[in-house]
């Protein structure tokens, strides 16, 4: 086949030619001015006419480039802010050097301008180049003026920090306005939407940044605002008043603020003014309108601020909920004496019930929005605990589930299993703790009268009502405290007839557990105990399939299946891997002297050794009957027998106790290496035991590998 060069077409090749004029005209001009040039203008050539219109032309194509970038989204790189920035420095620098000193603040104002433009890094090195061209003006000449360059330097330097440092400060200044604004904003909205108890009135929810929940209740605001100041329009209207406001109760029910007014005073009381003062205060202890008129002018009246208008004839109506509880009220006044009606107070009583009716509106939506967000969030936290396949995955499901679901500073997982009898306890996982508490995962402790070995005795969750002095309180054991809870709540995890451990779910705050939320918590708790159960068994079945029943080691199918994934790494990486192929010598007379029972207690002993013997990226499988086998990554043939002699060492020096007395073994070892002895798994393990049977036709008890075997062989043929 034959192969064809490929060359650039002519549109791309222009565009690359294209793409170099701004980088060669900026370095045209530095080199011609390190050879003096531009030192009058006239002395100027035509040469540097045409260097000057080439760098102008540069400029032209950087300012461009960076145009049309901008124009499409892309991102404008340091590349292009130095060919730009560097253009206008060289073309400062050529009106210097040709218009002398004097001129030189342009370079001043330039620096200014490009520090405060282009990114901090961008400015930088600008700034470096700038102090280049100096040095070339004023000490490459044939008279060089080093306090010149001096000055110049120290002002390039303090123009360009001072700037960037006041651009830094307004900035800030701005940004922090902005963020000071719209917090006010917030937090106005906040304390209405407290006020019409769409939140609640001790809830200390955060409203730094404008999220979904605060989009909504922004939004549920406005949708009240507006409805109240429809109905004072219309009461404007039918009751004919010179003041028509609504007062609300602040969320501590102790003071009144106006919420929206229709008036022809700008008199209307703006700030809090209790709310048992004057004619308003009577409304509210009576929860019955007022009627009052007077030739001579009303007393009493206090939403009006000092010299406030005389009112001669008022109607106030409370708004009063279902529940009898008031809120705050309508208010209607007329400067003249022409007392309200009957059909008035009708009038003004109806209004009332719609602003009532609005904010209930509200209320109940926002009740329907949060139990549709904490039903999704329950939802999507039975869907993470059903789709978890291991305990650590189970863990941290229920975890960060039952945090969400109630709003919980601390949470943690306990299991329970029996040790020699005896009921122990382990943190499994812990959330919502320091450094220093995260060390307590993994820590086992006794059963003991603490509450979560006590939810776990009796299978119901603990306390059953709000604990006092809950510092003191002794959760897991008397060796470890959480301080910081104000509200506590174990439950247990339970599985059928079977108790796996607890859910412990704390709060700062000492209000109590909502009953809806503690039933999810309790329902999440069912559906974590299953899912733990699920890992459990998964695992459990897991391991029997791949490990040997009687050493715990792995067995002959998993042996070969990561002695393939061993080599294939060693293959690929070009690593040697080693394989040791052990077997206990005289293992069938052990069997027929003292039973079979010992020669499984022997194989137990033996296979505990080895793995003890072993390192953590080895592979230790039983290979079949006595024969045990080693997988070692990246060792090579001498590191290999050195473990492997230790192993000997180690199970000949092992006594194993038994009815008939102490027994002392021993093994016979072979080993292969990859890739000096083979370069296939079968190759490698028919080598190891042909020298384990070396080993065995020659005094037993010995570590033999290839290279011994076959210098063994030689020897026997020389003798021979």
């Amino acid at each position: 086949m034959t192969s064809l060069s490929t060359f650039p077409s002519p549109g791309k090749l222009l565009r690359h030619v294209v793409r170099l004029i701004p980088a060669v005209a900026g370095l045209s001009t530095f080199v011609h001015l390190s050879r003096g040039g531009f030192r009058g203008l006239h002395t100027l050539e035509w040469t540097e006419a045409g260097l000057v219109l080439f760098l102008l032309v540069g400029i032209a194509v950087a300012a461009w480039r960076r145009a049309m970038r901008g124009s499409v989204g892309a991102v404008i790189d340091l590349r292009d802010d130095l060919e730009l920035g560097g253009g206008l420095i060289a073309a400062a620098f050529i009106v210097v050097a040709i218009g002398g000193g004097e001129l030189f603040p342009i370079v001043y104002l330039l620096m200014a301008f490009l520090v405060a433009f282009l990114p901090r890094n961008a400015g930088l090195t600008l700034l470096g180049v700038a102090l280049v061209f100096d040095g070339l003006v004023t000490l490459g000449g044939p008279w060089p003026n080093p306090a010149s360059f001096a000055t110049h330097s120290a002002f390039l330097v303090l123009f360009a920090g001072l700037y960037h440092l006041v651009l830094a400060s307004r900035i800030a200044v701005a940004r922090r306005a902005e963020s000071d604004a719209v917090q006010k904003r917030i937090r106005e909205v906040e304390e209405r939407a407290r006020t019409f108890r769409l939140v609640s009135s001790g809830t200390q929810d955060s409203f730094s940044g404008m999220s979904s929940d605060e989009k909504w209740l922004v939004a549920s605001v406005k949708e009240i605002e507006g409805a109240v100041h429809a109905a004072l329009e219309i009461a404007e209207t039918g009751l004919r008043t010179h003041t028509c406001a609504a007062f609300l109760l602040t969320s501590d029910d102790r003071s009144l603020k106006l919420y929206d007014c229709r008036s022809g005073s700008d008199r209307v009381q703006r700030d809090r003014f209790g709310a048992g003062e004057g004619i308003i205060g009577g409304v509210l202890k009576r929860r019955a309108p007022v009627r009052m008129n007077s030739p001579q002018g009303l007393k009493g009246v206090s939403y009006y601020d000092g010299g406030g208008p005389g009112v001669q004839a008022l109607l106030a109506v409370p708004i009063i909920e279902g529940s009898g509880l008031v809120r705050g009220v309508l208010v209607a006044d007329r400067l003249g004496n022409e007392p309200f009606s009957d059909q008035d107070e009708k009038l003004l009583c109806t209004i009332a019930g719609e602003v009532l009716r609005s904010i209930e509106v509200e209320r109940v939506m926002s009740y329907i929005r949060k139990t549709r967000d904490e039903k999704d969030r329950f939802f999507r936290a039975i869907e993470e605990l059903n789709r978890a396949g291991s305990p650590e995955q189970v863990f941290v499901a229920v975890l960060e589930s039952t945090r969400q679901l109630a709003g919980l500073d601390f949470c943690a997982v306990t299991l329970v299993s029996e040790v020699e009898g005896k009921r122990m306890h382990r943190v499994a996982r812990m959330t919502g703790v320091t450094a220093q508490g995260k060390a307590l995962e993994g820590r086992s402790f006794q059963d003991n009268n603490g509450l979560v070995a006590n939810v776990v005795r009796y299978g119901a969750p603990l306390p059953g009502r709000d604990l006092k002095a809950m510092d003191r309180q002794v959760i897991f054991d008397d060796e470890t405290q959480i301080r910081g809870l104000g509200a506590l709540k174990i439950f247990p995890l339970v599985a059928g007839d079977r108790i796996l451990g607890t859910l412990v779910a704390g709060s700062r705050k000492k209000a109590n557990f909502e009953q809806d939320v503690l039933r999810m918590i309790e329902v999440i708790a069912i559906q974590a105990a299953q899912a733990v159960l699920r890992a459990q068994l998964y695992e459990q079945m897991e391991r029997m399939a791949t490990t040997d029943g009687l050493t715990g080691l792995f067995n002959h199918r998993t042996f070969q299946t990561k002695a393939d994934e061993i080599l294939a790494q060693a293959r690929r990486y070009q690593r040697k891997c080693s394989v040791i192929l052990t077997d206990v010598d005289h293992f069938k007379s052990v069997n027929d002297t003292y039973g079979h029972p010992t020669g499984d207690q022997v194989l137990k002993g033996v296979a505990r050794i080895i793995k003890s013997m072993a390192r953590d990226t080895d592979i230790v499988a039983r290979y079949g009957g006595e024969e045990f086998v080693i997988v070692m990554p990246e060792t090579d043939a001498k590191g290999a027998y050195t473990i492997s002699e230790r192993i000997r060492e180690a199970v000949k020096a092992e006594v194993f106790q038994t009815e008939m007395g102490p027994l002392r073994i021993t093994m016979s070892l072979g080993i292969a290496t990859f890739p000096d002895n083979g370069m296939e798994k079968q190759q490698l393990i028919d080598l190891a035991d042909q020298c384990l049977y070396h080993s065995k036709r020659n005094g037993r008890n010995q570590s033999v590998t290839v290279a011994i075997m076959q210098g063994g062989r030689k020897l026997q043929a020389v003798e021979a």
